[in-house]
């Protein structure tokens, strides 16, 4: 019983530790803005402002920001899956010569920074004509996701044992049927890992955003942020504010996805 105790006391405290910087966001971002520039400040306001999280929707294109972050999250999160499964599908059920070699590249690949290649990529976009476009973070955003995605997929794909879709052949499926109807179900906590590792990864992307876009209507919420403290202005209270709301969309992917995790990783091929 004390034991109980101790490890649910320290889990509070683990996860208060976790909040303690949201909270910290959120009363700056009720604070007046007199309040944010007085010194000595206070921790907690004089006078809640919840207009605030109303205003800065006008304060700046955010409705813009979100949408851009939201396309440009989505599409690479499609287009990663639609490369990577079938990469870690073939992998895992053939061999052939070169195999190994594929997957070092695609490990090796994983290793490289988006900061440290961020000119290369400048330099590529130019060249290709796809500066200051949605469809040039979409590709890098997919590109760099790419690796993770195959080698979880591949793992998972892997483990799964050849004889179901063996017994699935004799039931009259083909390849597609058998993939789609019996790996796909099982693997499901890898395809979940994949895309909300692809989506949050897209989400917080922000050198690569900041490189090769430069119109506000271009740029994602990432970028977008920053705008309210510049060197002629400082509107704390909108910042904080905004990257609250930045969180929500991420918030509700776990929402809307943690049932199929959960199913996923209870699943089994013997019941």
């Amino acid at each position: 019983m004390t034991r109980r105790i101790v490890l649910t006391g320290v889990g509070w405290l683990v996860a208060l530790a976790f909040l303690l910087p949201y909270l910290q966001m959120f009363v700056t971002a009720l604070k007046p803005e007199k309040e944010l520039t007085k010194s000595p400040g206070t921790y907690l306001p004089s006078h809640w402002t919840w207009s605030n999280f109303v205003d800065v929707w006008s304060a700046a294109p955010v409705w813009t920001y979100l949408r851009v972050s939201l396309t440009v999250a989505a599409v690479a999160t499609l287009v990663t899956l639609a490369c990577a499964m079938p990469a870690a599908y073939y992998t895992a059920r053939n061999r052939f010569r070169g195999r190994g070699a594929f997957l070092l590249l695609v490990l090796v690949t994983q290793m490289f920074a988006p900061t440290a290649l961020v000119i290369g990529i400048y330099r590529e976009m130019v060249a290709l004509d796809l500066t200051d476009t949605l469809l040039s973070l979409i590709l890098v955003n997919a590109a760099f996701n790419l690796p993770f995605c195959i080698w979880i997929l591949h793992g998972y794909f892997s483990s799964i044992p050849k004889e179901l879709e063996e017994a699935a052949f004799l039931d009259g499926a083909g390849r597609i049927g058998a993939l789609t109807r019996v790996t796909l179900p099982i693997s499901m906590p890898g395809v979940v890992t994949a895309v909300v590792y692809t989506f949050i990864a897209a989400w917080n992307e922000y050198i690569v955003a900041l490189t090769v876009t430069a119109s506000p209507d271009r740029r994602p919420l990432t970028v977008g942020i920053p705008s309210f403290v510049t060197q002629y202005q400082a509107h704390w209270q909108y910042l904080f504010a905004t990257s609250l709301i930045a969180i929500v969309p991420v918030v509700i992917l776990f929402v809307f996805i943690e049932r199929y995790l959960i199913g996923g990783l209870t699943a089994g091929s013997v019941k």
